[in-house]
């Protein structure tokens, strides 16, 4: 293939791409589930999965190998783009009065799946052996399969909180709120994992990786801000000129962390926490707006890359088994420890069981940590594809579940008054 015509490929599979995408996550949100959802499930049929094994030669046409750097790079360039986002939007002073009962929840909900996740990996070594790991795991395996159980998807689960009217009710704030704390927390477990497990060739060990990390994250926690406040802020820059800068700025973080051995996700959203807010904490439209649009554009090409990793039509009778086992695993661990977490938070039984099924979402953040631990070959090809699958799995079931406890009736709902929680959601919809 000729490099002109090589481009014109990758035009033409980004139309595809594009279109199908935002198709089905239409479909997906006329049906009542998140908008991300359908871009899921669309970049897993293009793959060899469904695409792949109805059409093999359609599949392999429309997507050969040669354009698969090209791809990555577009989906490497939405997730700076969206966690960079992520990063700015993220206030944890949005706890407020319900502080105690987010800390509860949060820490539950991180705990007790991380304990199970990690248990499960060691007890059934053997079975994971049939779906292509190795004899004996490594421990950071056995913790990336905790963290792999512990993620909670906080755009997705806003999306789904503002969508059925929670946004301003108590179960909705300490859902939102414990799902920010836990991202610092489990994002945290991740980076350690990923440093430990190794880094590419020409790498540093990884005791040094954790100095240059440690490093880096005082010098953009301590000198970006004020830095970019002078710059940017204060020079009365244009706005189209400032998040141009920022979006370059997010990049060269990424690429840092990325070189440290860690991955693009940190250095994104580092630069997102760093950046600094408008006079009283309030986000910038010119800056949130935008990054939602290019993110929401280019996010498929990153269901896509990843789609082609799962093979679903690959799983044998153990891969089946796992499947069903950890997307029990997930459901149950999350919501029956988000409920008594919530329960001994204060929380009503109606108020807390709404937690918990919320803080069972995982959705595109849980995509994008799996896609970091198979890269960084802490999971084989066919557990990554179950772990994909039990995400896709465990944000479907969310509405039904919210449906199943009444968290949609009147009578389970408290509505906040204003300014206690109302801001709490982001200014866009990235789930």
């Amino acid at each position: 293939m000729t490099s002109d015509a090589m481009v014109m490929h990758v035009v033409g599979a980004s139309a595809l791409i594009v279109v199908a995408a935002h198709a089905v996550g239409h479909v997906a949100r006329r049906l009542k589930q998140p908008y991300i959802v359908g871009q899921l499930a669309a970049g897993i049929a293009l793959g060899p999965s469904l695409l792949g094994s109805v059409a093999p030669g359609a599949q392999h046409t429309l997507f050969p190998q040669q354009i698969g750097p090209a791809l990555t790079g577009f989906s490497q360039f939405s997730l700076v783009v969206f966690l960079f986002a992520v990063g700015y939007e993220l206030d944890l002073k949005v706890l407020g009065d319900r502080a105690r009962s987010a800390v509860t929840v949060a820490v539950a909900s991180f705990v007790v799946p991380m304990a199970v996740g990690s248990g499960c990996a060691l007890l059934f070594q053997e079975q994971l052996r049939d779906l292509g790991m190795p004899r004996h795991l490594g421990a950071s395996t056995v913790v990336f399969a905790g963290v792999a159980l512990s993620i909670t998807a906080v755009p997705v689960l806003t999306a789904i909180v503002r969508e059925n009217g929670l946004a301003r009710t108590v179960p909705g704030v300490v859902a939102v709120s414990a799902a920010g704390l836990l991202d610092v927390v489990g994002w945290t477990v991740l980076a350690g994992v990923l440093l430990h497990s190794g880094g590419g060739v020409g790498t540093p060990d990884w005791q040094w990786r954790v100095v240059l990390a440690a490093g880096f994250v005082a010098l953009m926690l301590v000198a970006a801000r004020p830095v970019l406040r002078g710059l940017l802020w204060r020079t009365r820059m244009d706005p189209s000129l400032r998040l141009a800068l920022l979006i370059g700025f997010a990049l060269g973080s990424a690429w840092v962390t990325d070189a440290l051995g860690l991955h693009v996700i940190f250095g994104a959203l580092l630069a997102g926490v760093v950046v600094p807010r408008e006079d009283g904490g309030t986000l910038d439209p010119d800056l949130v707006r935008p990054l939602h649009e290019v993110g929401s554009l280019l996010l498929p090409f990153f269901f896509v890359v990843s789609g082609q990793s799962v093979t679903l039509d690959g799983l044998n009778v153990t891969g089946w088994v796992v499947l069903a086992v950890v997307t029990v695993l997930a459901v149950t661990t999350k919501t029956a420890g988000g409920t008594l977490a919530a329960r001994l938070g204060g929380l009503d039984r109606d108020d807390a069981r709404t937690v918990g099924v919320l803080m069972s979402t995982r959705g595109l953040t849980e995509l994008i940590a799996l896609n970091a631990g198979f890269q960084a070959g802490l999971v084989s090809r066919s557990l990554y594809s179950v772990l994909v699958f039990m995400a896709l799995a465990t944000t479907l079931l969310t509405q039904p579940l919210l449906i199943l406890v009444g968290a949609l009736s009147d009578r389970t709902r408290r509505v906040l008054p204003d300014g206690d929680g109302a801001h709490t959601a982001p200014a866009a919809d990235l789930g």
